[in-house]
């Protein structure tokens, strides 16, 4: 019985944990406080730092206010619509999807820009539990965090 309280003591203090430890937001979104950013709640124009793990999926990413030196930038989040998992492409599939999104966020072309994408995509496990969203990421090719947004800049 004890090992068992001592359980739900912990999870209890994760939990607690957990909630004081997420990403503050004021009033219109945006991001004004280092975090915990849930990877499903990302939205247009959040900035995050890479995750600290190196497996293809992760559930949480480091929330860092866009004012603040950071790794990435979302531009777009958007469903995918097809009717079933597209298994060997949608890698593909999101990066084109997001680069076609780049031009209209960033305010310069994708291949004459300094930034690149990263995707974030569902897994076969997450599809199945009805998750169809792509979150599309900038980040500087040469390592450089940015600092500000880069939405219109042309960079």
């Amino acid at each position: 019985m004890k090992k068992l309280a001592a359980y739900v003591v912990a999870i209890l203090g994760f939990g607690i944990y957990g909630a004081m430890t997420g990403v503050d937001r004021d009033d219109s979104g945006n991001i004004v406080g280092e975090g915990t950013l849930d990877a499903f709640q990302v939205r247009l124009g959040d900035c995050f730092d890479d995750p600290d793990v190196t497996a293809d999926e992760f559930s949480s990413l480091p929330g860092v206010p866009c004012t603040e030196p950071h790794d990435n930038e979302a531009f777009a989040v958007f469903d995918l619509t097809m009717a079933s998992y597209p298994e060997n492409d949608i890698a593909d599939i999101s990066q084109s999807s997001c680069i076609d999104r780049f031009e209209a966020y960033v305010g310069s072309d994708y291949q004459s820009s300094s930034l690149d994408v990263v995707t974030m995509f569902p897994s076969p496990e997450s599809w199945a539990q009805d998750d169809r969203e792509v979150v599309c990421a900038l980040y500087d090719m040469s390592g450089a965090k940015l600092v500000g947004s880069v939405k219109g800049r042309g960079i």
